[in-house]
C-alpha cells in the first residue's frame, strides 16, 4: 500500500514556518481540514525533536502532533530547554525562558496548521515536563491537558500556585526505582499540582527514569478521554 506523505512526520529548521514559530520541530499533520486536536511533545534534557516520537503511538489519531527542539545546546547532538545544574532543583522563574518561547510556538500552530487552541495536550518528557508545568503555571488557558512523564514541578511553594489549574486534567507517571527524579520529588511534585486545583492522575510504577509498556498503556487511555 503506498504511504501517505502526511504520514510522515517533517523536519522544519528552515522558511517561513520555522521564523513564526521561532523553534526547530517535527511534525506530522493528519488528513482532512482541520481543526485538529494539538499533542505537543516536549523532549527532556540533552535531547532533541526526533526522540519523543517513540510516544507518537499513544497520541489518537487524528491529531496534529508536533515535537519542538529544546532552546539551550548543551552538547553536539542534544539541547535542553533550561541549563540545569546536576543535583539542583530549578525554581519556577528558571523556566522563564523556555516558557516564552514555548508560548510563541503555541500561538503559531493555529496560524500554519489549524490547530484547535482549546484542544491542546502537553507531553513532556523528564525536563520537558517540567516544561509543561511551568508553561500552564505561568499560562494556566494554555493547554487543556498535561502529561507527565516521569518529570518534575520547578520548584514553588504550593500556596504561590494555589488555583492556578483549577479542574486541569494532569496524567504524571513517577518511576518507584527512578534515580533521575526520585520519587520523593515526584510526589512533592504531585502535591504542587493538587494544591494548583489540578484533577491529578498520579501513577507509580516499579521503573527507573523510563516508561513501562502499563505507563504507556495509562497514558494512551488517558488522552483517549479528550474529545
Amino acid at each position: 500500500m503506498e504511504r501517505n506523505p502526511a504520514d510522515t512526520p517533517q523536519l522544519v529548521q528552515s522558511g517561513p514556518e520555522y521564523y513564526e514559530a521561532g523553534l526547530v520541530y517535527r511534525i506530522q499533520t493528519p488528513p482532512g481540514p482541520g481543526p485538529y486536536p494539538l499533542a505537543i511533545l516536549l523532549h527532556g534534557r540533552l535531547g532533541d525533536e526526533d526522540v519523543m516520537w517513540l510516544f507518537r503511538r499513544v497520541v489518537p489519531r487524528p491529531w496534529l502532533v508536533v515535537a519542538p527542539r529544546a532552546i539551550v545546546p548543551e552538547s553536539p547532538r542534544g539541547f535542553s530547554w533550561h541549563a540545569q545544574p546536576r543535583g539542583q532543583w530549578p525554581e519556577l522563574p528558571a523556566f522563564d525562558p523556555a516558557v516564552e518561547a514555548l508560548l510563541r510556538f503555541l500561538a503559531a500552530m493555529p496560524r500554519l496548521y489549524n490547530a484547535d487552541p482549546d484542544r491542546t495536550v502537553l507531553m513532556g518528557f523528564s525536563q520537558g515536563a517540567a516544561v509543561a508545568y511551568a508553561t500552564a503555571l505561568r499560562r494556566p488557558a494554555v493547554a487543556r491537558g498535561i502529561a507527565g512523564l516521569v518529570g518534575f514541578v520547578p520548584r514553588v511553594a504550593p500556596e504561590a500556585v494555589a488555583g492556578r489549574l483549577v479542574g486541569l486534567p494532569v496524567f504524571m507517571a513517577a518511576g518507584e526505582h527512578d534515580e533521575t527524579v526520585p520519587p520523593e520529588e515526584s510526589r512533592r511534585a504531585a502535591a504542587v499540582l493538587r494544591a494548583a486545583g489540578a484533577a491529578l492522575d498520579y501513577r507509580e510504577y516499579p521503573t527507573g527514569h523510563k516508561m513501562t509498556t502499563a505507563a504507556l498503556d495509562d497514558l494512551q487511555t488517558w488522552l483517549a478521554t479528550f474529545p
